[in-house]
C-alpha cells in the first residue's frame, strides 16, 4: 500500500460534505481531486472554498500566500465520465460523498476500482449505509473502508471509522491514521445501520416526537426543555429545521429498516407528512416552525416540572442506547462517549451523564414507559439491568454475564 500520508486525495461528490473533505484534504498539504456529476456543484465548491480561505486568512489562521496554495492543490472536474475519472488514477485514496444511494455508491465504486491503483483506498462518507453492501460490490473489498465525517466537515472534529467485516486490518489503520493527521478525531464504530453516532441520536429526534406527538408539549417548548434544562446546544425541532427535514427523516427511516423495524427507531408520520408537504425546514422557510417574515415565533410553556419531564424522558432514552451500544459492541465504552460529545456536540457523555442520573433511575423511567405505552422501544439494554444489578458504573467497561 502507498503512504496515504502523501497520497493525492480524491473526492467524488462536491457538495456541502464533499466539497469540505476536500479543503480538509487541500488544507493538510494534499493535491485533491474534487468531481461532480453537476458542473453547478463544482462551481459552489470552487467558490466557498475561496470563501472559507478568504476567512481564514482574515482570521489570521492562514497567510494569503498559504490560502492560494491550498487553492491551488484542488482540481476541479465536472462530470463523471469514465474520461472524466480517469482524473482519479494518481489518488492514493478516494473518498466518496454523492447522494445516500446504495446502487448508485456501489456503481461509483466499481467504476473507480478499475481506474485508481490496486493499493489505493476507496472509502465512503456514507451516514448509514451498509459498508459490508458497498465493499462487497467490489472485486477487492479489503480496501473498502468507512470513513464517515460530520457537516461542516472543516469544523466538526469527529469521524467515525467504520470498517466492513471484509476490510483489511491495514486499511483501517491507514484510513484512521490519515484521519487523525488531519487534525480530526476518530472513533471506531461497527458496520450497523446509522453506525454509533447516528443510531443513538435517533432517540433525541424520536422520542421528542413521540413527546409532541401525545400532546404533552408543543415544539417551543421541548426546544426550550432541552436547550435551558438539558443543556444541549440546539432543541431537537429547531435542529431538524436546520439539519432538513429530508435528511434527517431519511436517516432515521434507514436505520429503522437496518434494523428490521425496531420500534426504537421507528419514524414519526407527522415528519414524513411535513417532508410530503414540502416543509423541509429553513431551506424551505417552513418546517416545524415558521421562518417567513414576519411570521410568529412561538413561546414555550415555561413550566421547570414539564421541562424535567421532558428532559428525563429523552435522556432515559439517549443513554439507554449508549448502553446498548457497548452491550452489542457497536464501539467501545471511550469511544460512545467521545463520539457523541464531539459528533452531535452533547453536553457530556451519554454514560456520564447516565451515571449522574443514577443508572436505577434511567432503568426506573423507561419501565414506566414501557409497562404505560405496551411499547418495545422502552425495552431497557440487558446491560442497564446488569449494570443496576451490580451497582456497577455505566462507566465500567466489563462485560456483565
Amino acid at each position: 500500500m502507498s503512504d496515504p500520508m502523501k497520497s493525492v486525495v480524491g473526492v467524488l461528490g462536491a457538495g456541502a460534505m464533499g466539497a469540505g473533505i476536500a479543503q480538509v484534504a487541500a488544507v493538510h498539504g494534499h493535491a485533491v481531486v474534487l468531481a461532480d456529476a453537476q458542473a453547478a456543484s463544482i462551481v459552489r465548491a470552487r467558490s466557498g472554498h475561496a470563501k472559507a480561505l478568504a476567512r481564514d486568512v482574515e482570521k489570521g489562521r492562514l497567510t494569503r500566500e498559504q490560502a492560494s496554495a491550498v487553492l491551488g492543490r484542488i482540481t476541479y472536474v465536472e462530470g463523471v465520465s469514465p474520461e472524466q475519472l480517469a482524473a482519479f488514477a494518481p489518488c492514493g485514496v478516494v473518498i466518496e460523498a454523492i447522494i445516500e444511494q446504495l446502487a448508485a455508491k456501489q456503481q461509483l465504486l466499481r467504476a473507480l476500482e478499475a481506474i485508481v491503483a490496486p493499493t489505493a483506498i476507496l472509502a465512503s462518507n456514507t451516514s448509514s449505509l451498509s459498508i459490508a453492501a458497498l465493499a462487497g460490490s467490489c472485486t477487492h473489498s479489503e480496501r473498502v473502508v468507512g470513513v464517515h465525517f460530520f457537516n461542516p466537515a472543516p469544523v466538526m472534529p469527529l469521524v467515525e471509522i467504520i470498517p466492513a467485516i471484509t476490510t483489511s486490518s491495514s486499511v483501517i489503520a491507514a484510513a484512521r491514521a490519515l484521519v487523525t493527521a488531519w487534525g480530526k478525531t476518530t472513533v471506531l464504530a461497527a458496520d450497523t445501520p446509522g453506525f454509533l453516532v447516528n443510531r443513538v441520536a435517533r432517540s433525541f429526534y424520536g422520542e421528542s416526537l413521540r413527546i409532541r406527538e401525545e400532546g404533552i408539549a408543543d415544539c417551543a417548548t421541548i426546544d426550550w426543555a432541552l436547550r435551558t434544562i438539558g443543556g444541549f446546544r440546539m432543541g431537537p425541532f429547531e435542529l431538524m429545521d436546520f439539519i432538513g427535514l429530508d435528511v434527517n427523516f431519511a436517516v432515521t427511516r434507514s436505520v429503522f429498516e437496518g434494523m428490521f423495524l425496531d420500534p426504537r427507531y421507528r419514524p414519526s408520520h407527522a415528519q414524513q407528512r411535513l417532508v410530503e408537504a414540502g416543509w423541509l425546514g429553513r431551506k424551505t422557510q417552513r418546517g416545524f416552525y415558521d421562518y417567513r417574515d414576519g411570521a410568529p415565533t412561538p413561546a414555550p410553556h415555561d413550566d421547570p416540572a414539564l421541562g424535567q419531564r421532558i428532559v428525563n424522558r429523552v435522556l432515559a432514552m439517549l443513554v439507554n442506547e449508549a448502553v446498548d451500544a457497548v452491550h452489542l459492541q457497536l464501539a467501545s465504552v471511550q469511544d460512545v462517549e467521545l463520539a457523541m460529545t464531539t459528533g452531535v456536540n452533547y453536553p457530556r457523555g451519554l454514560l456520564q451523564w447516565g451515571d449522574e442520573i443514577g443508572a436505577p433511575n434511567v432503568l426506573a423511567q423507561l419501565q414506566v414507559l414501557q409497562s404505560e405505552t405496551g411499547d418495545d422501544r422502552y425495552r431497557p439494554s440487558i446491560r442497564l439491568r446488569r449494570a443496576v444489578q451490580a451497582g456497577a458504573s455505566l462507566l465500567d467497561a466489563r462485560r456483565y454475564s
